[in-house]
Parts: structure tokens; sequence; C-alpha cells
């Protein structure tokens, strides 16, 4: 049978045919580790090109964050295993339906609030689902940040501002006048 002649097998049932391996270069290039990444091993990608600081083209697999897994077993329905972000987008959507129905302070804060109910599941549960985005360190710094700032703003909203910080309004003044 010739290499040249086409293949009449379905595509589905076609193997991938392995590429040809690259000559090493010289000097040293068969050291351990040579060509091999580094640090992101453990992530199953590909191999790449010798002396490559790029990502390969294509990847296995990526790792999911810390506390990823499902907030409960296998076998339950998709809402009750990511309850956790149900609940932080359910707070966030009230508070939206809230603001748009002129009650601004109060919508505000629970937005604010939703954050950081989420923060505090990431920090307590073990297992958050897809509320988990980036590390548990970052999500939660994240998640608290945000949540402070939108409730601050929140609780200085005007007219009658529930909270008065001084020096915001003498900066203000000073950048005015």
């Amino acid at each position: 049978m010739s290499t040249d002649a086409p293949d009449d097998r379905p595509t589905a049932e076609r193997t991938p045919e392995a590429p040809e391996p690259r000559p090493e270069p010289a000097g040293g290039a068969s050291r351990a580790g040579a060509g091999v990444r580094t640090g992101v091993a453990k992530l199953g990608w590909t191999r790449r090109e010798p002396g490559s600081r790029r990502f390969p083209r294509i990847t296995r697999s990526i790792a999911r964050p810390e506390g990823g897994g499902r907030a409960a077993a296998g076998d339950a329905p998709a809402p009750a295993r990511q309850w956790p972000m149900l609940l932080v987008l359910s707070l966030v959507g009230l508070g939206l339906i809230l603001t748009a129905f002129d009650v601004t302070r109060v919508g505000t804060l629970l937005v604010g609030v939703a954050l950081l109910v989420g923060a505090g599941l990431r920090w307590w549960l073990p297992s958050v689902g897809m509320l988990a985005v980036r590390s548990r360190f970052t999500d939660l710094v994240t998640y608290t940040v945000l949540g402070v700032v939108i409730v601050v703003l929140a609780l200085m909203q005007q007219p009658n501002p529930w909270l008065e910080l001084p020096f915001l309004d003498r900066t203000l003044h000073f950048t005015v006048d």
C-alpha cells in the first residue's frame, strides 16, 4: 500500500499522526528540563518548542481554581450544585431591580452586600462552584474590596448621606475652589 493513497476510512476512525520529532539544538539540549515547561507541567499542557518561552497553542486541560468544585453532590440538580453563585447573583439582581425602581441607596447597598456575602462564602466554604474564579486569596481580596467600596459609596450617596467623611468633603471643596 502506498503512503500517497487517500485514506478511505471515515474521519471519525482516523487516528491523528504524531508530528515528526524536531532535532534538538546543539549545546546541551539533552540536559534535564530542556525544552520542557517547568512550573506548568501539572496543568497537562503539551510540550513546547525547545528554548521557547511561549505557552503551547493547544492546551490539554486547565487547572480549576482552589475550591472550584461543586458545592453540592454530583447527583444534585445543577442549581443546587451552584447555590453560592446563585445566592450572590440573586442578591445582585434584587439590588439592580431596586435601583431601577428608584430605591437607589438600598439597591446599591444590596449589590455591595452581595459581594461581601460572596467573599464570606469563598472564605468559609471549601467548595463554592463557579464563585471560585481565581485563587482563594485573590477572590477574597477582590470581592471584599469591591463590596466595601460599593457599600461606602452607597452610604455616601446624595442627598442626605447616611455616612459623611469630612476629609472627602474638604478634598472636594479644595479641588472645586
